[in-house]
């Protein structure tokens, strides 16, 4: 296999990661712990009986989901003969295993992940862009045409919509009646109210037994994702010209009232990592949790409610759309990819996808279909997020994208676990300044 297009931008990158010995012993304690998964991952390019084999790397979660998304890939395998597809999970940490995958010239055909890697990725010239082959494809008709815009950097699209949807606030009905509650939240004060209202200490030990909301521990994306929606109600951002701005009062407010929420003591804290289970929520512990369509909780048989987020400033939300890039490979490889690609785009694929995680549908024609209608009649919920497509808005794919989110994450468990809102956040701005020019 000829490599020598990674030459430059991988050079580049050592050049980068080098630059202290610290970096550079951190470079090899990853390449260490990667070393057993990737010679596990590897897929063999092609076999003797002429079918080219292509890796899949994916993170789907929860596992039902991922059930769903390799019974499709069975499908694809089993309609194309020349081309088979073999879909690996990779678990945390997943970021690392991938850029050590591509700094050693090993990386999947296909990868299935965030978009805010995009420009990292495009930097590192790991990817392809998709411009000229989508171009090219009928079914680009078909997507979403705002979805592009969150998949493009620097005026090329790199990656497809796997999926899209956004992030609300499920909450338990049976609970908001038995407090009293006759209308879901509408503005973060009323938000508040409302979950110091659920909160209950039922035997007087100052540890409620019910609290009125979940809030996601931890310095990884989840915590950062679901945190989004406040920033971007506030009229909040994190970058301003390319560059990090944590210090803004939309950011400082945001985090504020995750802060507020906690001294009220009307929230209560995941497990470190865990934000997205849903067994707190399930068992009746919170009353509120913020999550997405793809949540367990919808084929759980408790019941269940969704509202949108709480406006502050304006109302917003963040979206949760997932991407597929091709990693640059060898033509032939290449080519297999995209055609798994065009399957994951269509109309059949979109429709059993849609229906059987709760994601939203990127093929219009999927989501018009009689299949997928009747499907939201069953779950009505579905249409707050629909509804809130309007007001949704991704969180940046710069090329420093995941080093950002790393100081955001890092400022808002700190700031959760009681250091002050402006001191975590100026501690999180020092941090990505000192390393945002050598990214």
């Amino acid at each position: 296999m000829n490599f020598t297009f990674f030459q430059s931008p991988i050079q580049n990158f050592y050049g980068k990661l080098i630059n202290s010995a610290w970096r550079l012993l951190l470079l090899v304690i990853v390449l260490g712990i990667c070393l057993i998964f990737l010679s596990g991952c590897q897929a063999t390019a092609q076999n003797n009986d002429g079918v080219i084999h292509i890796s899949l790397w994916q993170t789907i979660n929860p596992p039902p989901n991922r059930d769903v998304f390799n019974k499709l890939v069975d499908k694809f395998n089993q309609t194309h003969t020349d081309i088979q597809v073999d879909s690996i999970f990779i678990g945390q940490p997943q970021l690392p295993k991938i850029l050590t995958a591509v700094v050693g010239n090993a990386p999947p055909d296909i990868l299935s992940y965030d978009p805010q890697v995009t420009g990292q990725f495009a930097e590192l010239g790991a990817i392809r862009p998709l411009d000229d082959w989508l171009e090219k494809l009928p079914l680009k008709s078909e997507i979403i045409p705002s979805l592009f815009d969150e998949l493009s950097v620097d005026g090329h699209t790199w990656s497809i919509p796997l999926y899209t949807a956004n992030l609300g606030i499920f909450y338990r009905p049976k609970l908001f009646q038995a407090a009293g509650i006759t209308e879901t939240p509408k503005t973060w004060e009323e938000l508040r109210q409302v979950a110091q209202k659920l909160t209950i200490d039922r035997n007087g030990d100052h540890k409620p037994e019910q609290y009125g909301m979940l809030l996601p521990l931890g310095k990884q994306e989840w915590t950062v994702f679901s945190w989004f929606p406040f920033l971007l109600s506030a009229g909040g951002e994190v970058v301003t010209d390319n560059k990090p701005n944590l210090l803004n009062k939309g950011a400082i407010s945001a985090l504020q009232f995750w802060k507020d929420l906690m001294t009220d003591g009307s929230a209560t804290l995941s497990p470190p990592e865990r934000g997205y289970e849903e067994d707190a929520f399930i068992t009746g512990r919170v009353a509120m949790q913020i999550t997405g369509p793809w949540t367990y909780i919808m084929k759980s048989n408790v019941d269940y409610g969704v509202f949108p987020m709480p406006a502050n400033v304006g109302r917003a939300t963040v979206t949760a759309t997932g991407a597929m890039f091709v990693m640059k490979t060898t033509p032939a490889r290449e080519q297999a990819a995209l055609k798994f690609l065009q399957f994951v785009l269509s109309e059949e694929f979109q429709k059993e996808w849609s229906i059987g995680t709760g994601f939203l549908p990127v093929n219009l024609k999927a989501a018009q279909s009689e299949a997928y209608q009747q499907f939201l009649s069953k779950k009505p919920v579905l249409k707050v997020f629909l509804d809130q497509t309007s007001v949704a808005r991704a969180r940046p794919i710069i090329a420093g994208a995941s080093r950002l989110s790393d100081s955001l994450g890092r400022a808002i468990e700190a700031t959760l676990l009681g250091e002050s809102t402006e001191v975590a956040l100026q501690k999180a701005q020092e941090r990505i300044e000192l390393i945002w020019d050598n990214k």
